[in-house]
């Protein structure tokens, strides 16, 4: 297992008390006080926003934000979950600048949220002298049924245009790699949610079956950081 790669600001604990307009969750503290906090995840969050459970958050320490709270873990029966979207781009990142992951290393140079198109954008550019430079877009999977990690949890139009742009970008010669972090412990395999959005996951296949490279990692989580752990099969 590798070194932290995301080390955890000052947390605070409470309880869901419920998860609504996708981006508020009403958490109520441990001193009785209920507030809202940020819900940095678009997603259903299926299996992982039940009310009643521990969940924690950081404080922000911008002043102009509404809610200063982002909500980052909640603790299921077998796992702690990452609920915070934004924390796989930046453990993704980290752990390629890091050369954890195999797949990804040799090249020299990475930079983030990289313009392709007038409309779009693309997770990580890697390039190297000798190799072709290679894209990669990053997701966040906290749905996992029967050990299987699964993405998406809901119907997601803008992951099927990611998918097709890196299957566009492969034809121009580009490596492209769609880049699957499970946030939460409990997971052996991965494949897309077919029952959930069967068009990302015949999507996936096409564009898998035209070169792009599908990757996913589980991660080691505590309350005092996020570690990279292991290359899990990708079933697609």
């Amino acid at each position: 297992m590798h070194d932290p790669l995301i080390i955890w600001p000052p947390l605070t604990r409470g309880t869901l008390v419920r998860r609504y307009k996708r981006f508020m969750a009403d958490v109520a503290l441990d001193d009785g006080t209920v507030i809202t906090a940020h819900c940095p995840n678009s997603g259903r969050m299926l299996a992982c926003s039940d009310p009643g459970n521990t969940v924690y958050l950081s404080l922000s320490a911008s002043p102009g934000r509404k809610f200063p709270h982002t909500w980052e873990l909640i603790e299921m029966p077998d796992t702690l979950v990452v609920v915070n979207t934004l924390r796989a781009n930046q453990l993704a990142r980290s752990a390629i600048e890091r050369r954890f992951i195999p797949e990804l290393s040799g090249y020299t140079s990475l930079k983030s949220e990289v313009r392709i198109s007038d409309r779009s954008r693309i997770d990580l550019v890697l390039e190297g002298r000798g190799l072709e430079p290679c894209l990669v877009e990053v997701k966040s999977s906290t749905l996992v049924e029967q050990g299987m990690a699964m993405f998406p949890d809901a119907v997601t139009t803008r992951g099927l245009k990611h998918v097709r742009e890196l299957q566009a970008m492969r034809h121009k010669g580009y490596r492209a790699v769609m880049l699957f972090i499970i946030q939460r412990t409990d997971a052996h395999s991965f494949a897309p949610a077919a029952r959930i959005d069967p068009a990302y996951a015949d999507g996936l296949k096409e564009a898998c079956t035209d070169g792009v490279e599908a990757l996913a990692y589980d991660t080691a989580i505590d309350l005092s950081g996020v570690t990279l752990g292991r290359n899990i099969p990708c079933i697609v």
